[in-house]
């Protein structure tokens, strides 16, 4: 498998160099050069694979020769050490719950995949250059690439996070680590986390003197893995024989892009529907057909605010670029804060559910497709547990008696973070370490 830049303009790469390079050197992300089709022996036997055997037969086509076998089937085992239940809600409505993991959020199976990649990738070739991860983050993303590659040998971590616009515990995940993590306090939303970060990439000043990498959803081994969580719960509810309907929380838009990748792979699925904030871009612009990002509008489901979401390009190239024919599998709704929290409250006191806003939003997203496809089976994707969002979940359901232990951990340690006003602060440190 070969990967090429969306921009056109870059060498077409093996897996291994879309993974160190991250974005491509024209600023375009890699995409794979074909979607290959999985046998039909495989979805006929689906429900009787392990999680692992999933994972090695879906990723192997994407990898390649990259990774021998045994280290890809090591690899894929060691990422999927925790579960992704399916919880029922009420009547064709379930949700998928993918925030059983280290840091409690969707990114870990991501995060964790291209840690270890990664650290395949720079020990087979010996490497002894010093390879650093540079990422934005909304909230959860900064957590699960911080754990993913925590004392990761030769691997130096360095995440933005905008300033009073992540949760408390997600910011404890992103600042306490230390040793090769460093967090970045940035002035501003993460639209601007992201640009200083792809500014970053095309700075031949800092890329002459260390190498650049992205854990960001741009990059193919954050990226594609989350095509697993798909697999899983069609898997699981194959049985029913109903068209499936799955509803993604979406902010950057990997995650929705990932679970279109296995559709294409050969998964049945009726619809995606991209459930928003108020961050509107997508839904206008399927509405109208004019892309126009405007300023980031801060919410209660903060790891959604993103006004310019980077994979919706990969979402238009696999539908050929053509408007009309992503509609055919694709919808977005959006949701204001007020309608999120009265979404929370329904799944608390009629279903007994506590839902995070993020699975709230996706939830809302599926009622309103589901009202004129009643014979669809929808799926809303749980995003991040809802103990990361205690100001906006507790209003609703009560205080948390206790904390899990991911996150009762981290509570009493201390925050150590720099600060960014602008992009040369982030320069100066990224020239001088």
């Amino acid at each position: 498998m070969k990967y090429y830049s969306l921009q056109q303009q870059a060498p077409i790469v093996t897996f291994d160099e879309a993974v160190i390079r991250g974005i491509a050197p024209d600023r375009g992300l890699y995409f794979p050069e074909d979607i290959p089709q999985l046998p039909a022996s495989f979805w006929g036997d689906i429900e009787h694979l392990s999680h692992e055997e999933i994972a090695f037969t879906a990723m192997k086509p994407f990898v390649g020769d990259t990774i021998d076998d045994n280290a890809l089937r090591e690899i894929v085992a060691d990422v999927l050490s925790f579960d992704f239940p399916i919880v029922p809600i009420e009547n064709n409505v379930a949700t998928l719950e993918l925030f059983h993991g280290p840091t409690m959020a969707f990114k870990d199976v991501g995060a964790r995949f291209m840690a270890r990649c990664l650290g395949y990738f720079l020990k087979k070739r010996k490497q002894t250059e010093e390879v650093t991860v540079l990422v934005a983050t909304s909230g959860d993303t900064g957590g699960a690439v911080a754990r993913g590659f925590y004392k990761v040998p030769g691997i130096k971590v360095v995440i933005l996070y905008p300033a009073g616009k992540v949760s408390k515990i997600q910011e404890k995940q992103l600042t306490t680590l230390g040793h090769n993590i460093t967090a970045f306090e940035v002035k501003g939303t993460f639209d601007d986390c992201q640009a200083m970060v792809k500014r970053a990439f095309l700075d031949t000043d800092i890329t002459n003197k260390r190498q650049l990498t992205s854990a960001n959803s741009i990059n193919v081994a954050r990226w594609l893995p989350q095509s697993l969580y798909y697999l899983f719960a069609y898997k699981a509810l194959k049985k029913l024989g109903k068209p499936l309907v799955f509803s993604v929380p979406s902010g950057n838009f990997g995650n929705i892009c990932a679970g279109m990748v296995a559709h294409f792979m050969g998964m049945p699925v009726q619809q995606f529907v991209a459930s928003v904030n108020s961050n509107t871009t997508i839904p206008r612009y399927m509405a109208s057909g004019v892309y126009a990002p405007i300023t980031t509008v801060p919410t209660i489901s903060n790891a959604m605010d993103v006004s310019d979401p980077s994979n919706f390009v990969r979402v238009l190239q696999l539908f050929e670029n053509e408007r009309n024919i992503l509609s055919k599998k694709f919808t977005s709704y959006s949701y204001c804060d007020q309608a999120t929290r009265a979404a929370m409250h329904t799944l608390y006191t009629k279903h007994n559910y506590i839902a995070d806003p993020h699975g709230a939003v996706g939830y809302l997203g599926l009622k309103a497709y589901l009202k004129d496809h009643t014979e669809a089976h929808g799926i809303f994707l749980e995003t991040a547990h809802p103990v990361k969002f205690l100001p906006a979940v507790e209003p609703v359901v009560g205080a948390f008696k206790e904390l899990p232990e991911q996150i009762a951990s981290l509570m009493d340690k201390e925050k150590v973070a720099l600060h960014a006003g602008n992009y040369m602060d982030l320069k100066t440190y990224l020239m001088d370490v």
